[in-house]
């Protein structure tokens, strides 16, 4: 066991035990990546404080349901990035995504983003209205398949590959614009 998992496991066993301490150091040593995951769904910082402060009272809720297998990391990253989608649903927040039954295929002259910063492109992903904004984050960041997409947000395959080319086509366009 390496080093981290024996400190998360200390840090877990603390919160099952309801020590406010153990649970103050869990969610500082986790919210500023979880916070991220917020931001890149919601798209504002209220927003994503709201988020992230529901999404910790789930998983001291659910922090019982660990098993200790693989990564209390991913875990948390699973719960906080479900969180995002149900409170996207709630809202019904995804006027933008179109039932479309065509599928797109990525143009060759894409636009080469290599040389600008990672904070910057983000910044961008969040001004991509919410339907693209979800599938590029479910997509390119957290690595979800398009069947699992359309699963997770109730739409068809192709839809999430529309969305997806949707997306890069208005993010390269503000990269040029921008840049």
């Amino acid at each position: 066991m390496q080093q981290s998992d024996k400190s998360n496991k200390i840090l877990i066993e603390g919160c099952l035990a309801k020590n406010q301490k153990s649970q103050k150091a869990l969610f500082d040593k986790f919210a500023p990546t979880m916070y991220a995951i917020c931001m890149r769904y919601s798209g504002n910082a209220e927003q994503a404080k709201d988020l992230l402060q529901e999404g910790f009272i789930k998983v001291f809720t659910k922090l019982g349901e660990f098993k200790f297998e693989g990564s209390f990391e991913g875990w948390l990253k699973r719960i906080f990035i479900n969180h995002a989608l149900e409170y996207i649903r709630k809202e019904n927040r995804q006027p933008d995504i179109v039932n479309v039954d065509e599928t797109y295929e990525l143009q060759s002259d894409t636009f080469h983003i290599t040389s600008i910063d990672s904070r910057k492109i983000i910044e961008l992903i969040q001004k991509l209205p919410q339907g693209y904004r979800t599938v590029i984050n479910l997509f390119i960041i957290e690595g979800y398949n398009h069947k699992e997409i359309a699963q997770m947000l109730g739409i068809s395959e192709n839809t999430s590959k529309s969305q997806l080319f949707k997306a890069r086509q208005v993010l390269q366009k503000m990269l040029k614009d921008k840049f």
